[in-house]
């Protein structure tokens, strides 16, 4: 192992061993199932904004949106007003509400809030098809970010990929296990922290060492025109609905119950109003540091396999290994941002939504988390696949199948088990379908909006006025 390999990897065992010692030290907070998956609903907005933000963006902002805009260029931006829009949505037009409600309802999941109101066997069919997909999709998201910390290692430590994802999933797992939501809250805004730091030395660096923003868009507009134009080469319709289509992202945040809960973990007005104003600062800076990241990069010699590498072949070229070790644990950090997060919510969906019984609440929920981790590890090693690919699908899916019942019921259209139950499935099965065997549209126009449009007929046409518990469906 050389003396870079040496210093990144003394960085990043005392890092990850104060991670594992705060989960620990969490443990002893979690000792309901309440406590476990939602934190008593009593977070502040300091650790919910960090925490909602590095848990959105993930390692695909750090290594997939960064290697998109390298790729693309300027056409790539689009999706920015998507996934800004995102945040300014479910935190200001539907965070109020929904943080009410989970308050008011003592609901635990985001499936809590989507099986509202129905009971008997209509409730348990929402239930069962909701954890379905939200395990599907969630499987696939894990493996993606296991995948980003294995090609880091391999990078960094010139050790075979599954190495590196089984060494990121063991430290994943041992905090989130142990601690649950309050573990990875709390360890999240420390990783949101990190991620920010290093979006705005990284970039910066790059910008300087490619001659300032007016000798970047010389270079760019010479050896790489095409990365200056804003619509990719796109012109009329077709320039408008790649534009559209980039700025659909957004739509798949409102499906997302790893990002709504923590919506509904904050404890009050006052704190969610806070949480709003520190994730959006956070998504403007990571965001755009990434985008100008992919560009400064483009006219920069830097050594890499792939597009989705550019983070650390930059580095490499920019900085000493001290800094080298910081963007490790930021990409790392992004990793188990996600991951940690999506395990709780996974686990809740089998602990808490299905109700497995009679092992102890608590205990069940460990155990469902460390079980999805192994099946997780198991896709990252026998499916490669971009890790841009793999998330967006998973963001998409979501999105398609809980986006609309959520807008339809903070909307107050008490839509009937029914029509529940089959927006949900519609709107999942056409976003698989546009996925897989449809056409997709320019820049996935057709897959990350199509999808809601069922729904949301169903949910309008279907809706009832008397309380849902008289329609059992």
């Amino acid at each position: 192992m050389t003396s870079n390999s040496q210093t990144i990897l003394a960085i990043l065992v005392t890092y990850h061993s104060c991670l594992i010692l705060l989960g620990l030290w969490a443990a002893r907070r979690a000792q309901t199932n309440e406590d476990f998956l939602i934190g008593g609903r009593n977070l502040n907005g300091w650790v919910a904004g960090f925490s909602y933000a590095a848990t959105s963006s993930s390692a695909w902002v750090l290594m997939g949106f960064s290697g998109f805009v390298y790729a693309t260029g300027l056409s790539a931006l689009w999706m920015l007003p998507g996934i800004w829009g995102g945040y300014i949505v479910a935190w200001v037009v539907l965070g109020k509400q929904l943080q009410q409600r989970a308050h008011q309802h003592k609901y635990v999941t985001f499936t809590d809030f989507i099986a509202a109101d129905t009971v008997s066997h209509a409730r348990r069919r929402i239930v069962l098809a909701s954890s379905t997909m939200i395990l599907f999709c969630f499987i696939f998201y894990i493996s993606a970010q296991l995948l980003a910390s294995g090609s880091a290692m391999k990078t960094y430590f010139d050790i075979p990929s599954w190495q590196g994802i089984l060494l990121a999933a063991l430290i994943v797992s041992v905090y989130s296990v142990l601690g649950g939501f309050w573990a990875v809250s709390t360890t999240d805004m420390i990783q949101g922290i990190v991620i920010l730091v290093i979006a705005i030395l990284l970039p910066l660096a790059a910008l300087v060492e490619a001659g300032g923003p007016v000798e970047l868009w010389a270079r760019l507009a010479q050896d790489t025109p095409g990365h200056l134009d804003i619509f990719g080469g796109r012109a009329g319709l077709t320039a408008i609905g790649a534009a559209l289509g980039m700025a659909g992202i957004g739509l798949g945040t409102f499906g997302q119950p790893q990002l709504m809960t923590r919506i509904m973990s904050v404890k009050n007005d006052k704190e969610r109003r806070k949480a709003f104003k520190i994730a959006m600062s956070w998504s403007l800076i990571v965001f755009s540091g990434m985008a100008l990241l992919g560009l400064s990069a483009r006219v920069l010699p830097v050594s890499m396999d792939n597009a989705e590498q550019i983070l650390f072949g930059t580095t490499s070229l920019l900085f000493p290994d001290i800094i080298a070790g910081l963007v490790m644990a930021a990409l790392l950090s992004a990793v188990m941002s996600t991951v940690d997060s999506i395990l709780v919510a996974s686990s809740a969906s089998i602990s808490h939504d299905i109700k497995f019984q009679p092992v102890r609440s608590v205990l069940m929920s460990r155990i469902a988390a460390a079980g999805l981790m192994v099946l997780a590890v198991g896709i990252s090693l026998s499916a490669p696949t971009s890790i841009f690919e793999r998330v967006l699908f998973a963001w998409t899916a979501l999105g398609a199948a809980f986006g609309p019942v959520l807008f339809a019921r903070l909307a107050g259209w008490r839509p009937h088990p029914n029509a529940v139950f089959l927006a949900m499935m519609t709107g999942f099965f056409m976003s698989v379908a546009f996925n897989q065997y449809l056409y997709a549209g320019p820049s996935n126009l057709y897959e990350r909006i199509g999808p809601w449009i069922c729904p949301i007929l169903l949910l309008y046409a279907w809706r009832i006025e008397a309380p849902a518990e008289q329609h059992d469906g």
